[in-house]
């Protein structure tokens, strides 16, 4: 490979002493395709502050207040990063996964849920129970 002049050779990056990393595959297995800007918002977040076994301990209304999120964005997003086997959540940590091999997939089973097709609606009384349980748990 050719090495090319730096635009800006006083600001070079050097890989910092503490844990993080953001793999590759996240655009060559399909992630990015798949996930919404709120969703890669969040586990971006997440990668950044997870520890060497991927843990974060960051609250919920720590992670909505520092992505300026909503409630209902922020279970969308974290909804999102689950299906996509991107994170695991079991309150109060999250876990950032290692990323399989192939394509990004929908999961068998979502951490703390039973499984659920996803060709069945789901009724707006169970969304606002979810959602208010996980406010109140929160809160």
């Amino acid at each position: 490979m050719t090495s090319r002049p730096l635009p800006n050779p006083k600001c070079l990056r050097q890989v910092p002493p503490q844990f993080s990393w953001i793999d590759h595959r996240l655009v060559r297995d399909g992630y990015f395709e798949q996930c919404s800007c709120d969703a890669l918002a969040l586990y971006l977040f997440l990668l950044t502050v997870a520890d060497a076994r991927g843990l974060s301990y960051y609250s919920q209304p720590s992670l909505m207040k520092q992505l300026k999120f909503g409630t209902v964005h922020f279970m969308q997003a974290r909804t999102e990063l689950i299906e996509s086997r991107l994170i695991a959540y079991r309150h109060p940590l999250y876990q950032v996964l290692a990323l399989g091999t192939g394509s990004a997939q929908k999961p068998d089973l979502i951490v703390g849920r039973e499984p659920k097709s996803t060709s069945c609606p789901v009724a707006i009384k169970e969304i606002l129970q979810q959602l208010s349980v996980a406010r109140s748990s929160h809160d």
